[in-house]
């Protein structure tokens, strides 16, 4: 062995050590300058000596930018979701459920704080970290091993401790959090408004935009840290129990919560809860609740999944941060099915670490059951810390003359054009003489139309093949579909699939002023959406504007600004956008009031020889 080699190992092992002893154990014994000189060391032989670089090294926790993005990879087994309850009594309930399905064995519980991040599962082979890979959809996630490297209290390589030899042998897969803690974003966002940038919202947030970056030396700058919850091997029985699991994963050298430990019964598991809940703004990350689970891991996986979620484990959920606010406006949205839904505008109100705005009434029973009025002061919350809701009015505080809320006077107020029907037996009024289909039809007509998006060859009968064979289930599906999946139509041959499929690629990054027009906001033409898009700049600054601001745009009076609101106020709107987001669909904003014509009008008729009036109008906009 060379000394080349000797001095590398030594100095490997040894930073990889004093990493560990900073990071996990939270007791360093020695300073930052020796670890650097050490580092410094290190480096050096690398350059030196460049056959000496391992996976392992410190120096190799920071890769290269991702050209290409994440790529997709399947879980080996699913990263589960777990279902959700919100009272002691939810509790008992599942504990019950469990002893009638176990009888006859000793059912000890297993509990943990419930770490409000990113879900992620690292991969160790023999002992060396390969890759790393987000929760996705439980079954497929995407590899961040690039940018999970640079968590300086995640091994590279896991320790090896007397007993626990065989997880340094074959496939390890630790799952856990990828969190930051409150007083690195605190002090992140503190230097942010040294810098006059904007805050970060919150911690969760943070972290998982961090995770999803594609250049790994932004990642390394953020303090990301990891919790460790859960251990796999291939054999099951190498972990008989989630106690074992946490025992190995502090042998393994990761972090985890050292709050959770075994419990025998009912009693035990709510004096945990009681106790997390006591301390919940002491700790040193963000929390949401606890997990309880079934402590030996063949009854676990006995009990089997219900679902998407296992019977051997819930999570307990705390009361959700509260907010009072205002109510200015209540809007009625159009859903993608014909629903008619009532949506609360308020002030803007922190709950639960997010600016919200807007909440949903559901339906015309919840407005009668709350009493809910324009002007009421009302108690928001978060239910399950995401979505928020309304939770009672503050009667005792609401103005005089305050008139109560008659939906169906609502309805032909809002909407005088159509007619509405409320089916028997439902709560939610719909549009009469619309279904599902035709509303999609004729929303997938108007953002491919040469107004909108201007998609060639996604007319009306290519429209009516693609949600007839149901290809389509809404606007954003046109990316998802291939070439062979047309094919499969009988409208469709080789060239008229492939000329679609390139029409509507080319359809990805369309100017912005098309892409609002395209999504159909109820009194948004094509002059609005213009001015929308000059004024705002992004979907996303859009989406989170107020009435009132709305209101200063020239042509924008209440009832344009109420239908704008309402649209962006639909929870499945939102999830649209976000669905076009993660389909690579990237609407462009070039501002136009500061070109030579801004400002002059324009009036085009007769005919023109080269170019049609609708053509001469946009370059003359343009």
């Amino acid at each position: 062995m060379s000394s080349y080699f000797k001095r590398y190992n030594q100095l490997k092992t040894q930073l990889n050590t004093y990493s560990y002893e900073y990071y996990t154990l939270e007791k360093p014994t020695v300073s930052d300058a020796v670890y650097d000189g050490l580092f410094k060391e290190l480096e050096q032989l690398e350059e030196d000596h460049p056959d000496l670089v391992s996976l392992d090294s410190p120096t190799q926790r920071v890769g290269n930018e991702l050209i290409e993005g994440f790529k997709k990879v399947r879980h080996q087994q699913r990263m589960l979701s777990l279902n959700d309850i919100f009272d002691k009594e939810g509790i008992e309930t599942w504990i019950n459920r469990v002893n009638k399905l176990i009888q006859g064995n000793s059912n000890k519980l297993f509990a943990d704080i419930k770490m409000d991040g990113l879900a992620c599962a690292l991969i160790y082979q023999n002992g060396h970290l390969v890759q790393a890979v987000t929760r996705g959809d439980s079954f497929v996630g995407e590899d961040v091993t690039t940018n999970i490297r640079t968590i300086r209290n995640i091994p590279l390589r896991l320790r090896e401790t007397p007993g626990f030899e065989s997880f340094l042998s074959g496939r390890t897969e630790v799952r856990g959090e990828v969190i930051i803690l409150k007083q690195e974003f605190d002090q992140l966002n503190e230097d942010r408004r040294k810098q006059g940038l904007v805050e970060f919202a919150n911690p969760r947030n943070l972290a998982a935009g961090t995770v999803r970056q594609l250049d790994p030396r932004l990642v390394s700058k953020r303090p990301l840290t990891f919790r460790a919850y859960d251990i796999l091997r291939d054999d099951s029985r190498e972990v008989p129990t989630n106690k074992f699991a946490y025992e190995t994963i502090t042998a393994l050298g990761l972090s985890r919560n050292k709050e959770a430990g075994t419990f025998d019964n009912l009693s035990e598991v709510i004096q945990f809860v009681d106790y997390i809940g006591s301390i919940r703004d002491a700790l040193p990350f963000n929390i949401d609740g606890c997990v309880i689970k079934v402590n030996d891991r063949q009854q676990f996986t006995d009990l089997g999944i219900a679902g998407k979620s296992p019977r051997g484990a819930v999570a307990y959920k705390y009361a959700a941060e509260e907010a009072t606010t205002t109510i200015k406006d209540i809007v009625i949205s159009i859903g993608r099915t014909g629903a008619a839904t009532p949506v609360a505008v308020f002030d803007p109100v922190q709950v639960a670490g997010t600016t919200v705005q807007h909440a949903s009434l559901h339906n015309a029973d919840e407005i009668q059951r709350l009493d809910v009025r324009r002007g009421d002061t009302v108690i928001i919350f978060k239910a399950g810390d995401i979505i928020p809701q309304v939770q009672r009015v503050l009667k005792e505080l609401r103005p005089e003359k305050t008139k109560s809320i008659n939906y169906e006077e609502e309805l032909k107020r809002q909407y005088p054009e159509l007619d509405f029907i409320r089916p028997e037996g439902e709560a939610v009024y719909r549009v009469k003489g619309l279904t599902g289909p035709v509303i999609l039809k004729r929303a997938l007509r108007h953002y491919a139309s040469k107004s909108a998006l201007d998609i060639d060859t996604l007319g009306e009968k290519n429209v009516e093949a693609l949600v007839d064979s149901a290809l389509v289930k809404d606007i954003a599906d046109i990316y998802k579909i291939t070439k062979s999946q047309l094919l499969d139509l009988e409208r469709f041959a080789e060239i008229s699939s492939q000329k679609l499929i390139s029409a509507i690629s080319n359809a990805k990054e369309p100017q912005l002023e098309r892409f609002i027009f395209g999504l159909g906001i109820r009194h948004v033409g094509q002059q609005t959406a213009i001015d929308l898009a000059e004024n705002f700049g992004s979907i996303e600054k859009l989406s989170h504007t107020t009435i009132d601001n709305l209101k200063n745009i020239e042509g924008v009076g209440e009832v344009v600004a109420e239908s704008i609101v309402a649209w962006f106020a639909d929870e499945d709107n939102l999830s649209l956008l976000q669905k076009f987001d993660k389909l690579g669909v990237k609407p462009q904003f070039t501002s136009k009031a500061e070109g030579p014509l801004y400002g002059k009008s324009f009036v085009i008729t007769g005919s023109l020889e080269s170019m049609s009036r609708d053509v001469a109008a946009e370059k003359s906009e343009n």
